[in-house]
């Protein structure tokens, strides 16, 4: 590639360059992300719940760690699948729309379950609804990312998300003051799932190809390979030491650290957090690279400690610092990843970084809730290492300086 050629490249990669085409992949990223803040209304909003409801219901530490983390497996592992399948059949549309369906109609679903095994199945279908649809929106959502900078789409994306999250548990909080019930809690959340779905199909009618929203370039990737795969372990270590919330909320509920009514509103600040780093990780990543999520995965390691030994106050301070950690494992990990591979590729690609992705948080999962019935220190101990553990391979995942890099020392020239 000539020298002409590169600053031709560098020029188009540069948010707002053709601004037509930033003010189209814009629009297509804030309708996207409105989907996501309805569907996170509904899931979310269950999730800041799903942990004492199991608990209610007569599920054991260990289960509920475990359901969460059974959960995670299938849902990240089938993303391999749906990702391929995407790639190979280009109907990115078509896997996103069912996966959505099946992720948001388990919710309300919980509102019937009068066991705990029948409450974690539903946990696990609703997250195997989420393996299908991410790799094909994830992918959609990269051709936008061309057109703004990768971090900047997923961050105001994951910004929007992270919004409706938000505002889920916060309704169910409202219901659980006013009833007592989770039951009605779970049907309410019928709502914001048809507003969902609603809206995802009006974004499919506004951008039927979204493929057309990513200028043609032809920008060779170097030793991509190892680098991706020093980047999974990395990210492996990092989600294997990072507890579920379930596990945060049941810890709260089994030591009466708090009262339940107050378990949901404390998971609305973990997302408000979540909403904050993303944005700001997003644009650091544009700038900076990996090293915007190095300083990220710093920061959120120091949750542990603060949710497993503290008292309320130091709880609330953990999971903020969880919630940017959340914030960043959903802007800045997926934006790497799609700077990696031509637009044909990515969808599978994201699959595969989902899919192990999710097993490490399985893995972890299980651990985590092994020493949580033994001791608190030992949980916290094994957080903090594993995430510690993963930093520094991805800092040998990052690329030499250039505007290309997946994993750049700085994106912008």
């Amino acid at each position: 590639m000539t020298a002409g050629s590169n600053e031709a490249v560098i020029l188009a990669l540069r948010p707002g360059h053709n601004t037509l085409q930033a003010r189209r992949a814009l629009r297509f990223v804030v309708m996207v992300g409105i989907v996501s803040l309805f569907a996170d209304m509904t899931y979310e909003g269950a999730r800041s719940i799903n942990g004492q409801f199991l608990g209610v219901l007569g599920a054991s530490g260990f289960w509920v760690s475990a359901i969460a983390g059974m959960g995670e497996l299938a849902g990240y592992g089938l993303r391999m699948f749906t990702g391929w399948l995407a790639d190979r059949t280009g109907r990115y549309w078509a896997v996103t729309i069912a996966g959505f369906a099946v992720n948001l109609l388990a919710v309300p679903l919980m509102a019937l379950a009068g066991h705990w095994e029948i409450a974690g199945l539903l946990i696990i279908g609703e997250r195997i609804g989420k393996g299908i649809r991410t790799p094909a929106r994830d992918a959609m959502l990269s051709h936008a990312g061309r057109s703004l900078g990768s971090g900047w789409a997923f961050g105001l994306h994951e910004a929007l998300d992270q919004t409706g999250a938000t505002v889920g548990p916060l309704l169910v909080t409202l219901v659980l003051f006013l009833r007592h019930d989770y039951h009605t809690a779970y049907a309410l959340l019928l709502l914001p799932a048809a507003c969902a779905l609603f809206a995802l199909l009006l974004a499919r009618m506004a951008f039927p190809t979204p493929r057309d929203l990513e200028p043609p370039l032809h920008v060779p990737v170097v030793n991509s390979n190892r680098r991706f795969l020093l980047y999974l372990v990395g990210t492996s270590l990092v989600a294997a030491g990072f507890a579920d919330y379930s596990l945060i909320a049941f810890h709260a509920h089994a030591t009466h650290v708090m009262a339940d009514v107050w378990i949901p509103p404390l998971y609305a600040l973990g997302m408000v957090a979540a909403a904050v780093s993303a944005l700001a990780f997003g644009r650091l990543f544009d700038r900076y690279g990996v090293v915007a999520l190095l300083l990220a995965t710093a920061l959120s390691a120091l949750f542990a400690p603060c949710v497993f030994l503290g008292g309320p106050v130091w709880i609330a301070a953990g999971v903020a610092l969880w919630g940017v950690g959340v914030g960043a494992h959903e802007s800045v990990m997926r934006a790497a990843v799609s700077q990696l591979f031509p637009p044909d590729r990515r969808a599978s690609a994201f699959g595969t970084f989902n899919a192990v992705f999710g097993v490490a948080w399985f893995l972890g999962s299980l651990a985590l809730g092994w020493a949580y019935e033994h001791a608190l220190w030992g949980v916290v101990a094994l957080s903090v290492a594993l995430q510690f553990l993963g930093m520094p391979l991805l800092l040998f995942a990052r690329a030499p300086k250039s505007p290309f890099s997946i994993l750049p020392g700085r994106n912008t020239p």
